[in-house]
């Protein structure tokens, strides 16, 4: 393995060096790079600015790998890797192979205890991240406009609800009692989507009318993973502190470290990845927070995603209830700007009643009963919510390498 190591570390200085003179042309930030890595899980780092960094390691193996018109073939071989300690599939490229085992070692600062607790966490808050990460997270991405466009213009912007089923599955595996075990499957996901990343950075540039719109020459770099990050774990969790879900301090940093842990494995260098929830505030102000923007192709994506209850028939979340309740989360400005209408009895009973919902259900307050029926309605939205980004999980989903850009004249699904 330290062959192997010392191997694509090689392969990553040249793959830098080409990605930095790329840089010379790519837009510049809208403010100076100044988060440290001193607040990294590394402690330290070369304060290279995220937005000019891509995958070095993944990325110049995806791009031969397409080229050569291989994708199709290995595609079907991966399919039949599921599992964390399953070997590769035999007839693999040998240069995919190679990196492949090395993208699947978990980061030397693993904690095994806790990604124990983070287990604990995650069965006790399952039903509110399941909400969260789907509507949040998700609802999220349609107004961080670089992440918008990448989706609306690659294959993944054709048929969303498959695409919403992928990530979906990021959030259910790693909520998994043995998500980084060998019989669990984080480390699956986390690689293939490695992989599918790595394909659309090669394929998209290729795509006239993602240029026409892109603010970048490539797309998806270490910047822009991290704003996704952040729009899942730590986003999630100042939702929680912000409901007053009592959450024990130890099952707080064990839930950050499994997604500190799942950042590596996606490619993220461990120089960007926050060490405290405190660094992942600090980061996220600088990241996230002063790109949410309303694009034309966040819009539509939004009004898709709102149209996803209705396709599975669910009592209670209708298209007027996820408005509501994405304006509830993300704030009027957003919700106006995506043209979300707004609903005269959800509105303010959101506003009112979810927070004394919260404390019910926690047991912190006693139901009062003339609003026990409004609880029983938010109780019902949690888990019928929650089944709109989970029912695609009962059927094998393949997180598979991309060989197209979206092909706009065919209608979306």
């Amino acid at each position: 393995m330290d062959n192997l190591n010392r191997r694509f570390a090689l392969k990553a200085g040249g793959a830098l060096g080409a990605f930095g003179a790329l840089a010379a042309i790519a837009p510049a930030r809208a403010q100076p790079w100044t988060w440290s890595p001193e607040g990294s899980v590394a402690g330290t780092g070369s304060g290279t600015d995220p937005m000019y960094v891509w995958d070095a390691e993944a990325d110049p193996v995806i791009a031969r790998l397409i080229d050569s018109g291989e994708v199709p073939r290995v595609n079907e071989l991966l399919r039949t890797w599921t599992r964390n300690g399953q070997p590769l599939p035999a007839g693999l490229p040998t240069e995919l192979r190679d990196f492949m085992e090395y993208a699947r070692q978990l980061p030397h600062w693993t904690d095994p205890a806790k990604l124990a607790t983070a287990v604990d966490f995650n069965k006790k808050r399952g039903l509110y991240l399941g909400v969260l990460y789907g509507l949040a997270s998700g609802m999220m991405s349609t107004v961080i406009p670089k992440e918008a466009r990448a989706v609306y213009y690659s294959k993944g912007g054709h048929d969303l609800r498959d695409r919403i089923s992928k990530t979906a599955k990021l959030g259910y595996d790693i909520g998994t009692h043995n998500a980084y075990a060998p019989a669990g499957e984080m480390v699956v996901t986390c690689v293939k989507t490695r992989l599918a990343h790595a394909g659309v950075r090669h394929l998209l540039p290729r795509s006239p009318h993602w240029k026409a719109m892109a603010t970048e020459e490539i797309p998806i770099s270490q910047n822009d993973m991290m704003v996704t990050w952040h729009s899942l774990p730590t986003t999630v969790m100042k939702h929680l502190t912000a409901w007053r879900v009592p959450i024990p301090g130890n099952e707080s940093d064990a839930f950050l470290h499994s997604w500190q842990v799942a950042a590596h494995m996606l490619g993220i260098r461990d120089e960007y990845i926050p060490n405290s929830w405190a660094e992942a505030d600090s980061q996220a102000a600088q990241v996230l927070d002063p790109i949410i923007a309303v694009t034309p192709e966040g819009t539509k994506l939004a009004d898709r995603l709102l149209g996803l209850g209705n396709q599975l028939d669910l009592s209670i979340v209708t298209r007027p209830v996820l408005g509501a309740f994405t304006r509830f989360l993300l704030g009027d400005r957003i919700a106006d700007g995506l043209g979300i209408p707004r609903e005269p009895i959800w509105d303010p009973l959101l506003r009112v009643s979810w927070g004394p919902f919260i404390a019910v259900r926690e047991g912190v307050l006693a139901a009062v009963p003339p609003t026990q029926e409004a609880y029983w309605m938010f109780d019902e939205f949690l888990r019928q919510a929650a089944l709109i980004y989970l029912a695609d999980l009962r059927m094998p989903i393949s997180i598979e390498i991309p060989t197209m850009n979206r092909d706009l004249s065919q209608p979306p699904r």
